[in-house]
């Protein structure tokens, strides 16, 4: 049976107030989707950023359904920050077969839509099917499958251009005291998955076009991003963010001109921002 997990469709960030982070993401240099409200079952609301072959998402719960019961459990615990990593696929109910076959467990397909205003005053409506590894098969943190029924009503040509630069999703970074054995456990997920690093640091391709999930030890990861609050990095499932973007100096341009502080990485080829600024994630921006 073929493997039907392709890379990496989305990023979940999880929010407690939703339209305040918006105005921290937009001041960021993002462009953001207006704010869709997720079916009742769903009880969240979202903005996206839209990249050229990815996004990422902040979402927030307005409602308490049994639906969420996790997502509100781990903003209790954890607050803002990082959260899930949706993975990219083509029929959702094909998959969760096909994963099955291969020995990897998955939950029901849930379907699921958002509505979505265009810029003609109309509007559409973005839907979707979802299964979720079931929590033993998934190293850290949470991971789902994501089936676009309606790829045109997310990316929009309006959305797909930001102040920033931003022009994908460059990378995860995990933080694991084995990280070469994390690094294997996700790369069973992906029909592409291969592990390449040494000692301290596994980098996972995941596929085409797709961001990569390199593993490190928390030592390793509070070195690279020194000058950034260790604790805030670690407290989760996911470390850091890390974005494409297609000029570094216009990136820090920009960040300069919001007054937001940021960190030139020990080859300068990147920068980041503390998860203080990013909706509890620490943000990497990369020169592609």
């Amino acid at each position: 049976m073929t493997h039907p997990v392709k890379g990496i469709d989305h990023i979940v960030i999880l929010v407690s107030d939703l339209d305040a982070s918006a105005k921290r993401f937009s001041a960021l240099g993002f462009t953001l989707s207006p704010r869709g409200t997720h079916s009742p079952q769903m009880g969240s609301a979202n903005y996206t950023i839209i990249l050229q072959d990815d996004y990422f998402e902040l979402l927030g719960m307005i409602a308490e359904t049994p639906r969420n019961v996790s997502k509100r459990a781990a903003l209790a615990k954890n607050g803002d920050g990082m959260a899930a990593i949706a993975c990219r696929i083509g029929d959702a109910h094909a998959a969760r077969a096909a994963l099955a076959e291969l020995g990897i467990a998955t939950g029901d397909v849930m379907d699921f839509s958002r509505p979505l205003p265009l810029p003609d005053g109309s509007t559409g409506t973005a839907a979707f099917a979802v299964t979720t590894f079931e929590p033993r098969e998934v190293p850290r943190g949470e991971m789902f499958m994501c089936q676009h029924k309606t790829r045109d009503m997310v990316w929009r040509p309006e959305l797909m251009s930001h102040a920033n630069g931003a022009i994908a999703l460059a990378g995860v970074v995990v933080a694991s005291a084995s990280p070469e054995e994390t690094a294997r456990a996700f790369a069973r997920l992906f029909a592409a998955g291969h592990v390449e690093g040494t000692n301290n640091k596994y980098a996972v391709t995941t596929g085409d076009k797709s961001a990569t999930v390199t593993c490190m030890t928390p030592a390793a990861i509070t070195e690279y991003y020194a000058g950034m609050d260790a604790e805030k990095i670690l407290r989760g499932a996911f470390a850091a963010l890390q974005i494409a973007v297609d000029d570094i100096a216009k990136t820090q341009a920009h960040l300069q001109s919001k007054s937001i502080s940021f960190v030139k990485s020990q080859n300068r080829k990147s920068v980041f921002i503390s998860p203080v600024d990013a909706g509890g994630t620490l943000m990497e921006f990369i020169q592609r």
